[in-house]
């Protein structure tokens, strides 16, 4: 599917819907599409994978908020990448929504009962500038994981007899009855470590340092999540890796304020230029601009520089910059300026509100400040 549908319209579900909906609805649509169902038919598998895709976001409250307030592109890489993961993983993240739906097992016989365990995410912080927010930006980080040891081999768990559960029956009033759990000894992976080297631990993982590229999408903000699949750490017992998590945060800068995708910047004029009207530069993100001074311009007027803030993160429009003028008034005087000063503070256009203003003589004024 070359673009993805709103999760919501995936499932059919509302917006509002709770976490009970939400894992009725994708218990449905999987069993429907379910590949044991529909062998050989790669449309429902492909449907299978766009619901587990839209269950997996909407069903962690971290990822459905994220989702809600900046839709795909917020998934950063994907998030999820149900078209980029096997049958298997998801399989082994779903399995326990479908009880015994599938003759007791799910995926029949992609496990014969037994799941494949998933590493535990990592989360890592991200400072961005201003300037690589409004562009997008490729970043390489270091990161110390769990990964797989090299040389390790398996054998089935002794525990569970190589089913990953462990079946208990117990005599009631009613009769017997049988429960399950997941094995403790190989978390239901349904085998244990044969031979291993001397750096793996006892589910067959070792540290090490990893370099990952990470590409942030323009417009991302303060606080937000991005999730890469499968950069986390590694599964035990060979299992399916976690999610890394970047935490964006945002440099501050030194003229800039942001405010969602509109910008602010406080421009300070002299009460000259204020009076006269005057020509001044103004930083944008990337560059700077030009705006005019209108003669006559009062201390808390705001300009505004159509587009010349952030991108929308969605990647549609773009954002405002906000000049808010601030007349300045000197702290320090020269002799000769307060004299010229003092000439003016009898003149009716000193007064606050003037009907008129005389251009030649605030010219005059200009030219003796100079």
């Amino acid at each position: 599917m070359s673009e993805k549908r709103d999760y919501y319209e995936v499932l059919g579900v509302s917006k509002n819907a709770d976490e009970a909906e939400i894992k009725k609805a994708y218990r449905k649509l999987a069993i429907k599409f379910h590949p044991d169902k529909n062998p050989g038919d790669a449309s429902a598998e492909e449907k299978f994978k766009e619901a587990a895709e839209a269950y997996e976001i909407l069903s962690d409250s971290q990822k459905r908020a994220q989702y809600d307030r900046f839709g795909h592109a917020g998934m950063g890489q994907g998030g999820f990448s149900g078209g980029g993961m096997n049958m298997d993983d998801i399989f082994s993240q779903f399995g326990d929504i479908f009880g015994g739906a599938f003759g007791g097992s799910f995926g029949g016989s992609r496990g014969g009962g037994t799941r494949v365990t998933r590493g535990t995410n990592l989360r890592v912080k991200m400072k961005l500038t201003l300037e690589e927010i409004a562009e997008g930006v490729k970043k390489k980080i270091k990161v110390n994981k769990l990964v797989n040891a090299e040389g390790v081999t398996f054998k089935s768990c002794a525990t569970c007899n190589g089913t990953g559960r462990i079946t208990r029956v117990a005599q009631t009033f009613i009769g017997a009855m049988q429960t399950q759990s997941t094995c403790h000894v190989c978390q239901g992976a349904g085998k244990s470590i044969d031979t291993k080297p001397a750096d793996a631990d006892t589910q067959g993982l070792k540290r090490q340092e990893e370099v990952i590229e990470i590409e942030i999408p323009a417009g991302v903000e303060e606080g937000m999540q991005l999730s890469v699949t499968g950069k986390g750490n590694a599964g035990p017992f060979g299992g399916i890796p976690g999610d890394l998590i970047v935490v964006i945060e945002e440099v501050e800068h030194p003229d800039l304020k942001r405010d969602g995708d509109n910008l602010h910047y406080d421009a300070y004029v002299n009460f000259v230029d204020a009076a006269l009207g005057e020509s001044i530069e103004v930083p944008t993100v990337n560059s700077k601009a030009k705006i005019k001074i209108d003669p006559g311009t009062q201390s808390g007027k705001v300009l505004r520089l159509k587009g010349k803030g952030l991108p929308h993160l969605q990647g549609y429009g773009q954002g405002d910059l906000f000049v808010h003028i601030n007349v300045w008034t000197p702290k320090k005087l020269s002799k000769e300026e307060k004299e010229i000063l003092e000439k003016l503070r009898s003149s009716e256009n000193f007064k606050p509100n003037p009907d008129s203003n005389d251009r030649n003589f605030f010219k005059r004024m200009k030219d003796m400040f100079q």
